[in-house]
């Protein structure tokens, strides 16, 4: 495989089109990132999907917490994965998991076989797997493009070792793309370590509001801002990326 991908987590238009415009290669669109990412509003994908050239991934997630799902909380995400498919977006971002913490294999070759041919990506899910690579045999045989994975601790820097492990059994069947914690300062060692060629991130960072007034009780209020995303620290993760290529 030859050169490296930037995918970019962002939690709205204006965060996604400033990681496009920092040169992204692919979006993981998101809502509530602070609870590591759910489905966006079907407006926002569709403006996302028809004012960028990149390639775009919604997360297909109900809620925040754990991976394991009631039945009707599946229907749902179906019909969310279907959506973004028809809005014609490259593909989606899913994790399903067992009671016993191994892949809920049914659920997810379903929505991989619904959504086809949209590519599809098993998020940090994979991290809560019991059994990591008897997981990655499972979602290679499914056929997902890509797992997201920290290798199994808080950051990817920690998990390199295990993310190397991985990528080297997955021998270029499925991609492994190393997320959380990952940064311009520790690409380098990160990319040579695991010998990954691709690189998930948010780069969040708190945006002050531009209202001019809030009333006393509300000034001051942590809730008055939001994260976004810099496009010059995007580029400067690209830009580090191109001296590893």
């Amino acid at each position: 495989m030859e050169g490296y991908i930037l995918e970019i987590a962002t939690s709205d238009f204006e965060s996604a089109r400033s990681a496009v415009a920092g040169g992204a290669d692919r979006i993981e669109l998101c809502a509530n990132l602070g609870e590591g990412g759910t489905t966006q509003s079907y407006g926002v994908i569709k403006r996302c999907r028809e004012s960028f050239d990149v390639k775009i991934y919604p997360i297909i997630r109900v809620r925040g917490g754990d991976f394991f799902y009631t039945e009707e909380e599946f229907e749902c995400m179906l019909y969310d994965a279907l959506q973004c498919k028809e809005l014609g977006c490259d593909g989606v971002v899913i994790g399903f998991l067992n009671r016993d913490a191994s892949v809920d294999v049914k659920r997810t070759a379903q929505l991989v076989k619904a959504v086809y041919p949209m590519g599809v990506t098993f998020h940090r899910a994979f991290d809560r797997c019991k059994a990591p690579f008897e997981a990655l045999e499972q979602l290679v045989n499914i056929g997902c493009e890509r797992i997201l994975t920290s290798g199994q601790e808080l950051t990817a820097p920690e998990g390199a070792g295990l993310i190397a492990e991985l990528n080297m059994a997955a021998n270029g069947r499925i991609s492994i793309m190393p997320g959380s914690g990952v940064r311009a300062n520790n690409l380098a060692a990160l990319a040579a370590q695991t010998k990954c060629h691709e690189f998930h991130t948010s780069l969040r960072e708190l945006k002050k509001s531009n209202m001019t007034f809030f009333p006393p009780a509300f000034e001051n209020n942590n809730e008055n801002d939001h994260y976004s995303i810099n496009k010059e620290a995007v580029r400067v993760m690209k830009k580090t990326l191109s001296t590893l290529s």
